[in-house]
């Protein structure tokens, strides 16, 4: 056997490493984490294109081709190329009669020049009017007929691709199969509106005038799209014309149509296109810069594609609500930009799809969300930038590949249960797997592990409370108080698993914030920064968990300015009213007898900020850190470690 290898390109490569979709996430993270919404970070990143795949073009990439070749069709020529031949071709006509019947003396001759002369001023007109005229010139008849064909053959173009090429030659035979052929086709369309249509009818169809339809249409809905396409195209022609050319231009149809007897054959199939697809734009128009005049046929294939090209430019931009990359049109994209626009499209599609199928993405009620494992990878790529902002070898940076294991091992073993990262107990686990009677080889189930015990070290109760009033996105610090709170969860959730640790959230009101949440967590566009509502569900955290190592850390750019009433009410007021800064700084004094030291991390350089957190260090024995929104989480993570470390 014999074997011949050559360039593969027929599609993707098929033996390509597949895309790793975490990359995907990492992209998306960056915009994420810089405040961003999850459906915004995706589109960002479909429109950019796939990071590690520079071959591999991005909607921005296509919208740019999309609009190149729109440039190129709009620069093509002029739409009233057949009208100006057609005037041109009827002047030939006419100019060689008379010079066929100036040397004539006879009044015959001077009857036949008047009924020249008196001819309609429009086209249309004087073509019907010299259709029973004999002309005297074999020239002149032969530059007739050259019109009549042209105008045939143009308008069942306009209408029919190829049917130009195909009636090239003006048979006689060959008009009536067009005719036999738009009968049948109609009847076809009546009877699927009856719905007595079957599949086998369309093929007896094509097998008889495929010819006639270059597209190959695979069934009569295929069809019904080629050829609503074209008529409305048609239709577009005619509007983007001066309304003269556009009248002109008209009776030229309707006189050629009813001359081929094709007139009502033609207004049948119109009705049926345009029933059927009424959400083409059939009245639209363009303007066509070009200087070149072109056929009925050019113009409508040219004012064809850039209707494609107008609906992809609407899809690619992907800025409408509810936007998929599914709305893009596969076939569209295919006639616009080749096979290898379709294949980048698809390979976006596919990122889209993994980012769902593999547990990152869920779309809820029609919003899309994160899922809690995006976010712990998330969490993870915000927690290692910040320790690549701590000095390298700084004591504390907690970068140890041993991570989960929370003290030293007991030589005790206990059943694995899912979130734990002690090391496993491998020789117990096989025992089990054995003793459950696994085979050989041993197969493993999930209540075969178990995991190697640890001391108990101190546990901490941890409380961040993050600002969410509109202010921090006036000053840019929220996606840096976002990021830090994916970091400090991360933190604990991996190095520190023995810790409880809450997340509170405030504004006017103050809310528990779950780890799923904080990705796609956004700013509150209301007045009121409520310390005091948040120090209340603080305290509430750290009195559950009383054996625990109290640690508070507060993010804010703001003093209070509002406080919860008796009736659960928020009650806002700036400048800070003296009720809000009591009731504050009574939770205040609450944390400092429960032993909880109270750190407060300001964002802003406020003069009332500052004697507020004065107040509160004064009163607590907190510290008070002044960060900037670059290094908060850096100024965050270090202080919870600072704490943890004298815990220990």
């Amino acid at each position: 056997m014999t074997y011949r290898y050559g360039q593969f390109n027929d599609g993707p490569d098929p033996l390509a490493p597949p895309y790793d979709v975490r990359a995907a996430l990492d992209e998306m993270g960056d915009a994420i984490l810089s405040g961003s919404t999850p459906l915004h970070a995706l589109r960002d990143l479909l429109k950019r294109g796939l990071p590690g795949a520079p071959d591999r073009r991005g909607l921005d990439d296509l919208l740019r081709e999309v609009r190149r070749r729109r440039r190129e069709l709009r620069e093509q020529g002029r739409l009233d190329g057949t009208l100006e031949r057609a005037r041109a071709l009827l002047d030939k006509a006419i100019g060689q009669e008379r010079a066929e019947l100036f040397p004539d003396p006879s009044d015959e001759a001077r009857l036949r020049e008047t009924e020249l002369e008196t001819l309609p001023d429009d086209t249309a007109g004087a073509i019907q009017a010299l259709g029973d005229y004999q002309w005297r010139s074999a020239q002149a008849a032969r530059t007739f007929e050259e019109l009549r064909d042209l105008l045939r053959r143009e308008v069942l173009d306009s209408r029919f691709r190829g049917l130009r090429d195909a009636l090239a030659n003006p048979d006689p035979q060959a008009m009536e199969r067009v005719r036999r052929m738009m009968s049948e086709l109609n009847d076809m369309l009546d009877r699927d509106a009856r719905g007595e249509h079957e599949q086998a009818d369309f093929e007896r169809f094509m097998e008889e005038y495929g010819d006639m339809f270059p597209e190959h249409p695979r069934d009569l809905a295929e069809l019904v799209d080629i050829l609503a396409r074209r008529a409305a195209a048609a239709q577009r022609m005619l509007a983007s014309m001066t309304p003269q050319q556009r009248a002109e231009l008209s009776a030229l149809i309707d006189q050629t149509l009813r001359d081929a007897g094709l007139a009502e054959q033609m207004r049948r199939l119109g009705e049926s296109l345009y029933a059927r697809r009424p959400d083409l734009p059939w009245s639209a128009t363009e303007r066509m810069s070009g200087e070149d005049p072109m056929g009925m046929g050019d113009a409508v294939n040219a004012l064809e594609e850039l209707a494609d090209l107008n609906r992809l430019e609407t899809a690619l931009r992907q800025d409408y609500p509810g936007a998929r990359l599914d709305d893009i049109d596969e076939a569209a994209i295919r006639r616009a930009l080749g096979r290898s626009a379709v294949d980048d499209l698809a390979a976006l599609r596919r990122i889209e799809r993994e980012l769902e199928e593999q547990g990152y993405l869920r779309r809820q009620r029609g919003k899309m969300e994160l899922t809690p494992k995006a976010v712990r990878r998330l969490g993870e790529t915000a927690l290692r930038r910040v320790f690549s902002s701590l000095d390298a070898g700084r004591r504390g940076d907690h970068d140890q590949r041993d991570a989960g294991a929370a003290g030293e091992l007991t030589g005790s073993s206990r059943p694995w249960h899912f979130g734990d990262e002690q090391p496993l107990d491998v020789v117990r686990t096989v025992v089990n797997g054995v003793r459950r009677g696994g085979g050989s080889p041993v197969r493993l189930s999930v209540d075969d592990f178990e995991v190697a015990e640890t001391e108990r070290r101190t546990a901490a109760a941890v409380c961040l409370l993050v600002d969410l009033s509109y202010s921090m996105a006036l000053r840019g610090t929220w996606a840096a108080a976002k990021q830090t709170a994916l970091a400090l969860q991360a933190l604990v959730s991996s190095k520190f698993p023995q810790d409880a640790v809450q997340i509170v959230g405030f504004s006017n009101y103050a809310r528990v914030l779950q780890p799923d949440e904080l990705a796609g967590l956004d700013w509150d566009m209301v007045q009121g920064t409520n310390l005091h509502h948040a120090l209340l569900i603080a305290g509430r955290h750290l009195d559950r968990h009383p054996d625990f190592e109290p640690v508070v850390l507060v993010v804010t750019d703001g003093e209070p300015t509002a406080h919860l009433l008796r009736n659960g009410r928020s009650a806002f007021e700036w400048p800070p009213s003296a009720e809000t800064l009591e009731l504050t700084l009574a939770e205040v004094d609450k944390m400092t007898r429960r032993r909880a030291t109270l750190n407060v991390f300001m964002l802003a350089a406020d003069e009332r900020l500052k004697e507020f957190v004065d107040e509160v260090a004064r009163r607590n024995g907190g510290r008070v850190f002044s960060a900037s929104a670059d290094r908060l989480g850096e100024y965050v993570v270090s202080d919870f470690l600072r704490s943890r470390r004298r815990a220990h």
